[in-house]
């Protein structure tokens, strides 16, 4: 096992004490679903108390590094430190109906040398607290899952993979351009998954679970830590072109190499029909 950095372990942290009071949360949420207002509400404050918990240890460890934060928007922080990138509770809808299959996401984004954004991830953690499982990343120092270094799947072929994928939803995405991907690829794999959490997707094609994935319309709190993870894991992210961004967001497909190969040919061929 890599030595795990002093930055990982400020991450986990973070996201263990957040993940304590998310699965206290988790379960009051179904002692809500039998009531006239419902649990939105209430799982909307527990979205908030994960991210002021999780803004509150980073910023003690780093008080200089500056925040993007789903609730929270943008914190400044010193331009030439890196930046803290937070998904408090991906997976809200999942959380809201009762599902567990919810987890939290920190990573970890340099400026770039010329001072004109942001570049690389450097270090990302994906945090199931149901599970309590953790996948964590660091450029150049491989994919694990607690201790246990993570490789993307060796599958070759796609009649053989599992892909996951997210599907458009209340105004996020486009309708349209997913059923065109889907009639292109459900033909082509053994099967196709949706459980709605992208980060999750993304830790689950690192730990080879699942083959490959695709989605669109996604913020980069959802796919920071993830990218990074399937990257440091062996495998390919990119968007619907093939090109290659730090963080992919509006557009992500992920897998290893052949199966990338493979998915990215069948997605330009539908978005060119």
């Amino acid at each position: 096992m890599a030595a795990v950095s002093g930055m990982i372990r400020v991450m986990e942290k973070a996201a263990r004490k957040a993940g304590q009071r998310l699965r206290r949360d988790f379960g009051e949420v179904e002692h809500l679903q039998v009531s006239r207002k419902g649990p939105a509400d209430f799982v909307s404050k527990a979205d908030q108390h994960s991210e002021r918990t999780l803004y509150d240890e980073l910023l003690a460890a780093r008080p200089d590094w500056g925040f993007l934060m789903e609730e929270g928007g943008t914190i400044e922080g010193d331009p030439a430190k890196p930046r803290w990138i937070i998904d408090p509770l991906d997976g809200t809808s999942n959380f809201l109906h009762g599902i567990p299959h919810f987890a939290i996401s920190i990573a970890v984004q340099e400026p770039r040398l010329d001072g004109k954004g942001w570049g690389d991830v450097i270090a990302g953690i994906v945090y199931q607290p149901i599970t309590d499982e953790s996948f964590w990343a660091e450029k150049t120092r491989g994919a694990w899952q607690q201790d246990r270094r993570l490789r993307v799947s060796a599958r070759r072929h796609l009649d053989e993979a599992l892909i996951a994928t997210g599907i458009p939803f209340a105004g996020h995405g486009s309708t349209a351009e997913w059923g065109r991907i889907y009639a292109a690829i459900a033909p082509e794999v053994a099967g196709i998954r949706r459980f709605g959490a992208a980060s999750l997707d993304l830790a689950w094609v690192a730990a080879g679970r699942y083959d490959g994935f695709w989605e669109s319309g996604l913020q980069l709190w959802d796919t920071a830590a993830g990218c990074l993870l399937v990257r440091e894991a062996g495998g390919f992210v990119s968007d619907w072109r093939g090109r290659s961004q730090p963080i992919c967001a509006e557009e992500v497909l992920a897998g290893n190499d052949t199966l990338h190969s493979r998915l990215h040919k069948l997605v330009a061929g539908a978005l060119k029909a």
